[in-house]
């Protein structure tokens, strides 16, 4: 038989394609899917397009939609008048005059100069439509009629502002020069503090992975320290050792530790565990083969680092300096605490909602600063989708040889580094035991004392706590139980690509956007999540939801390490997934569980950019206490409050590190032949 004649008696007939039936587990986790990015899509993706809405959004006292009548002393009316027709023939108000904020009052007696409360004329004044609203008193009219008021009661009338729809907030941006200043100086900044920070961080990690130097361990755990502390630390820190009064303030030669240089120096500080994390990922996978073959050909020490080791860290370097450009040029609390006069975006934004009570421009401000943090993400991700793997099943794992002098070299250059992170750590724990410094030097627990100082008391750090611990039980759930769905779960393309987008969007969102976002969205008096604001609960989701990305990708990674057969043969067992769920997957991924936990812990503690503008007098955080503490001009107390933060971030990652090690020898036996 011809090979034509047996393709064409094994073709099936035609017809609709094959496809496979969805058994109950399969709908199960599509819900599940579904429910989490229904979390995502209400907790970020409707925020953000609130807040964008907002940003286009301007408001503006039309004065030719409101008539008024003004009788004399007989009460005898004369004709009705429009508000513009009486301002075109006094002249008292331009077009940039009548621009406002949704916030914004004007009084009809401003057309008026000769009135007088004491009058016994009588006026009245409509909208002439019902969008046309005013104030009498604190009443709000949204009414065509006519109402009749008294002299008295008429200068208690105010317009309200109008909304329409527009580019007007972006060209104010631009056009201000105080403003617009911000995006270079932001740029300026984030781009010094990176190439610092990169040199500090690869250094370092490049001693810890690739030399014989000792003491190993212990500059791994001062390098972690910074990400212990909030971002005010630093700031704070510097006051007292380059401030005014500071003990090492001769060292900068007449310039000032406000502005640039504090942001800069306080900026790589909590910016170098990040990149000291990613590098040292990047070199500790290494061929030592490579190495060998550079050494048979004679290259000297500095050919074979720059042919071979920076090409086997390019991919790291380049991660950690887009996550370093985006800490830095999305982070608010140490430019607020040391920026002085030096605008940056993050500050913009805060200045213009809490100062000015102008949240279209915040939404403007905001806009513009996801930019680069956006075209950060963007291009870290295009370059982690190229890195290739170093390492092959012939590879040999890279053992550093012991070279005394260049051993001890780069010993000295980590005693330095670890000396920059610990004095600003001993700097701010010596501010919260002093006193008054630098005049009364008496060590002293008043400083603790937070209950008499501005901030929230004491009651401020249990909120933390509170929240903290919410976050980490919670988020830790809603993460682990998404990217387990999302990995498992058979087909449903569609949906496992939307859902990836969302939880890997939260990555590209500062802190102070998603914070601003969700005032537009949670405050809406239409929305029904409205009772949330200003409650425990929109600090909590505002946390998971800025942190859910990181714990995303470490359950993810760790998931793909379980054989993709498990689910296979539970199915023809017929074994439930959430019994296979319970008894292998969270045991086998346990210490990742409680990684993530401790993450999303150790964040919220120190967060202040994302809870910055949605705590309520009930519901101050600690973080938020350094910050106000700070503004109050009690720095000793903030320095306090930022080490209880300290505190109690190093005894959870202790009693973590102990969880570990014993879950890892009652779960993990497994892994040890």
């Amino acid at each position: 038989m011809s090979g034509a004649s047996v393709q064409t008696a094994t073709a099936l007939p035609p017809g609709r394609d094959t496809r496979l039936a969805v058994d109950r587990d399969g709908w199960i986790k599509r819900f599940f899917v579904i429910v989490i990015g229904l979390y995502l899509v209400g907790a970020l993706a409707l925020p953000l397009y609130a807040m964008l809405s907002k940003s286009f959004v301007t408001y503006s006292f039309d004065l030719s939609r409101y008539e008024v009548m003004r009788s004399d002393a007989e009460g005898n009316w004369g004709p009705a008048r429009s508000l513009a027709a009486i301002n075109d023939e006094l002249g008292r108000f331009t077009p940039q005059d009548l621009a406002s904020n949704v916030n914004g009052r004007l009084a009809p007696t401003e057309f008026f100069p000769d009135f007088s409360f004491r009058s016994p004329e009588r006026w009245r004044i409509r909208g002439l439509d019902a969008e046309s609203h005013y104030l009498v008193g604190l009443d709000l009219i949204r009414s065509d009629e006519w109402r009749e008021l008294d002299s008295n009661t008429f200068r208690r009338v105010n317009l309200r502002p109008l909304p329409k729809t527009g580019m007007d907030n972006y060209s104010a941006y631009f056009s201000n020069p105080a403003l617009f200043g911000s995006i270079g100086n932001s740029v300026t900044i984030a781009a010094i503090s990176t190439v610092i920070t990169l040199f500090l961080a690869f250094g370092f990690a490049y001693a810890i992975n690739r030399t014989c130097m000792r003491f190993k361990s212990t500059f791994r755990m001062i390098a972690m320290m910074p990400i212990l502390v909030p971002s005010l630390l630093p700031g704070i820190a510097l006051v007292y050792m380059f401030g005014t009064q500071g003990y090492l303030t001769p060292l900068l030669m007449g310039h000032s530790i406000y502005g640039p240089i504090g942001i800069v120096i306080g900026s790589v500080f909590f910016t170098f565990p990040h990149a000291f994390l990613i590098i040292s990922t990047a070199l500790s996978i290494a061929d030592q083969r490579q190495y060998e073959a550079a050494e048979s050909l004679r290259a000297s020490s500095w050919r074979t680092f720059w042919t071979v080791t920076i090409p086997g860290a390019r991919y790291g370097l380049i991660s950690a300096a887009f996550v370093t450009f985006t800490l830095v040029i999305t982070d608010f609390g140490l430019p607020k605490v040391i920026g002085g006069q030096y605008n940056v975006l993050a500050v913009d934004i805060y200045k213009q909602v809490i100062g000015q009570q102008n949240f279209e421009m915040g939404a403007v401000v905001s806009v513009i600063l996801l930019v680069p943090a956006v075209l950060a993400f963007v291009v870290d991700r295009i370059v982690t989708r190229r890195q290739v793997s170093l390492l092959s099943a012939r590879s040999v794992p890279f053992q550093p040889r012991p070279d005394r002098k260049a051993d001890r070299l780069w010993l000295l250059w980590c005693i330095c580094v670890a000396l920059f992170i610990t004095s600003i750590i001993a700097t701010c724990q010596a501010a919260a035991l002093i006193r008054f410094w630098p005049y009364d030097l008496t060590p002293t627990l008043a400083n603790y004392d937070f209950n008499r100082m501005d901030g929230g008391g004491w009651a401020a750090y249990w909120n933390s706590l509170q929240m903290a611990g919410w976050t980490a039980v919670v988020g830790t759930v809603i993460v682990f139980t998404g990217a387990y769905m999302v990995e498992k779960i058979d087909g449903f393309r569609s949906g496992r690509t939307l859902f990836q987008f969302l939880a890997m969007l939260p990555m590209a969102i500062p802190g102070m956007v998603l914070g601003l976002a969700y005032i537009f969205f949670f405050n809406d008096p239409a929305n029904p999540a409205n009772v949330i604001y200003g409650t425990m609960v929109i600090l909590v989701v505002s946390t998971v939801t800025h942190f859910y990305t990181v714990g995303h990708l470490t359950a993810l990674t760790a998931l793909k390490q379980i054989d993709a057969e498990f689910e296979p043969v539970a199915s023809s067992l017929r074994q439930p997934f959430w019994r296979l769920f319970g008894r292998v997957t969270v045991p086998v991924c346990l210490p990742t569980i409680l990684d993530i936990s401790i993450y999303m812990f150790v964040n919220a503690m120190t967060t202040v950019s994302a809870v910055v503008f949605l705590y309520s007098t009930k519901t101050a955080l600690a973080s938020v206490a350094v910050l106000n503490m700070d503004d109050a001009g009690t720095i000793a107390p903030a320095a306090a409050m930022g080490m209880m933060i300290f505190y109690t971030n190093a005894a959870a990652r202790i009693l973590h590190a102990m969880a570990s090690r014993r879950i890892m020898r009652r779960t993990q036996a497994w892994r040890v032949r």
